[in-house]
């Protein structure tokens, strides 16, 4: 079996360093991290089985694409790939327009959010 590629897309280097080291100890997968949406749109050559992607990027001192912005690009390219909202955002109008434009699934990063996130990606990694 082939390990999956998953794209974790988040501003935050302690949430990277533990979802790669989250996944990097399952077997089966495979991780590459990035800064921004930006970062992860320059490296879709890699052709990921999974995104996880958080919305709001503070990059010092320089202006980001949001989440949400990232997913409307990767949909306006044709880019079908599953793609999972990790974010601390819980604004309702804001998670319809993320699954409106194509997210499988909207993550609050609140306590428990890792194993729903690993049991979200297991499940759609399955089945893609």
């Amino acid at each position: 079996m082939n390990d999956k590629l998953i794209f974790i897309v988040d501003d935050d280097k302690v949430i990277l360093n533990l979802l790669e080291y989250t996944f990097k100890s399952r077997e089966g997968f495979e991780v590459k991290t990035f800064n921004s949406g930006e970062e992860c749109l320059e490296n879709m050559e890699l052709a990921p089985d999974l995104i996880v992607l958080d919305h709001l990027f503070y990059l010092q001192g320089k202006e980001s694409m949001s989440g949400l912005d990232t997913l409307k690009e990767l949909r306006k390219n044709n880019v079908k790939v599953p793609v999972i909202i990790l974010s601390g955002q819980e604004d309702l109008t804001l998670i319809r327009e993320f699954i409106r434009n194509g997210a499988m699934k909207y993550i609050p990063k609140e306590d428990y959010f890792i194993d729903v996130l690993v049991e979200s990606v297991e499940r759609i990694v399955a089945f893609n």
